[in-house]
């Protein structure tokens, strides 16, 4: 699988907590971690590990941080060569991780917010020579666009995952193919959404008319609803220990799209989500990313049959 991400690269500033604080509230962090991280960055790490070929088109900054986060990149087997060179800061995020897993996230685009068509368009050797693309919404909508356009037309697939999640109409969606949002994401995409896994989501029968062919919603702890045409898969999650759920999504949207085989859906969705379970049993983005071995094992050992 030849996979492109145009997206995010971000240096993570996690700091660990016991509680997570409430507004106006100070809480004193057990510890602080600096560790590569961005949707986009992410997602190419846990595509390439889990045995794609992976081309990062994004953007660093001119700080310290803008070689480790390209190291980052490279040591896990993505190829960086688009990876535009901007001024000004890399992108960061601030992490507060609680306890049991769950997370704040506040991010500060830096180069990000300065990817442009044109940064894009110098990737389009590999835009349409791709088998996926890999979109999110931590770079400029444009950048996005172009990346759409070019790869279409050459007859990739498209993965979208909403988030951060902004305004979008079923025009912006036009040549999707698969979605890929969390319940947050959903509801805010779609309006009210059923509480868990057994669920009437038929709700999703609503993104048909704009031509996307599969919708997945995660659901953390829960599992995944993945619905395509003629019918809706309930994937229950691997029991795992969570520490950290900050990889979480961006684990499995890399490695269920390098897992990606419409014929056999069920096996790809598996895979990813595996492949989540396992980053969550570990702190940090990309460091906690698994390998294609890591990820068979887990298969291997835990049914997680779907319903």
């Amino acid at each position: 699988m030849r996979i492109a991400v145009v997206g995010s690269i971000n240096m993570d500033v996690m700091a660990s907590v016991d509680q997570l604080p409430s507004p106006g509230e100070t809480v004193v962090a057990r510890g602080v971690q600096y560790s590569p991280g961005g949707k986009g960055a992410n997602q190419a790490v846990a595509a390439a590990r889990s045995g794609a070929d992976v081309w990062m088109i994004g953007a660093t900054g001119r700080d310290p941080f803008a070689q480790a986060a390209r190291d980052s990149l490279a040591s896990a087997g993505v190829h960086i060569g688009y990876v535009a060179d901007k001024p000004g800061a890399t992108g960061m995020a601030l992490i507060e991780v609680g306890a049991d897993g769950e997370n704040h996230i506040v991010l500060a685009a830096g180069a990000n917010g300065l990817l442009e068509p044109a940064d894009v368009a110098r990737a389009d050797s590999i835009l349409t020579s791709c088998d996926m693309l890999l979109l999110q919404n931590e770079v400029p909508w444009a950048a996005n666009q172009e990346a759409l356009r070019i790869a279409k037309a050459a007859g990739a697939r498209v993965l979208y995952n909403p988030a951060p999640m902004r305004n979008l109409t079923g025009e912006a969606l036009r040549g999707v193919d698969v979605l890929v949002m969390n319940e947050t994401e959903a509801a805010a995409l779609i309006g009210t959404v059923p509480q868990g896994l057994d669920g009437d989501w038929s709700v999703l029968d609503s993104l048909a008319g704009i031509g996307i062919a599969i919708v997945v919603v995660t659901l953390g702890a829960q599992g995944l609803v993945c619905w395509q045409r003629g019918g809706l898969i309930r994937l229950p999650a691997f029991p795992v220990r969570a520490i950290d759920t900050t990889a979480a999504g961006d684990t499995f949207i890399g490695a269920f799209a390098a897992a990606f085989d419409e014929r056999n859906l069920v096996r790809a969705l598996r895979f990813g989500a595996a492949a989540a379970a396992l980053a969550v049993t570990r702190p940090g983005a990309q460091a906690a990313v698994p390998m294609y071995s890591e990820i068979e094992r887990m298969l291997e050992t835990d049914g997680g049959e779907s319903k």
